[in-house]
């Protein structure tokens, strides 16, 4: 089950280029819903793509995609977001 990169709501099981997500309306079939995706490899690709997809979050044509199981999104999730607050003030104090 793949989630909206967007707003992580459940993406549709058959992902097509033209899908887009039913919540938040944006584009489904897009690096940052595939499961090879991953910042740290060349062109953020575990696959051996023959040239690189220039705009992660915009539909393409690449055969090799297979949504993801994992949501990802632009930002960290909350629960990261307050639990980096919480550490940080328990080491630095907030005062």
């Amino acid at each position: 089950m793949a989630n909206c990169f967007v707003c992580r709501a459940v993406l549709p099981e058959k992902i097509y280029r033209n899908t887009l997500c039913e919540s938040c309306g944006a584009a489904a079939k897009v690096c940052l819903n595939c499961e090879f995706y991953d910042e740290s490899a060349h062109w953020q690709c575990h696959e051996t793509i023959p040239e690189a997809v220039r705009e992660k979050d915009r539909a393409n044509f690449c055969d090799y995609f297979r949504a993801a199981k994992t949501a990802r999104s632009r930002g960290p999730a909350p629960e990261k977001q307050e639990r980096a607050r919480t550490d940080f003030s328990k080491l630095f104090g907030d005062e």
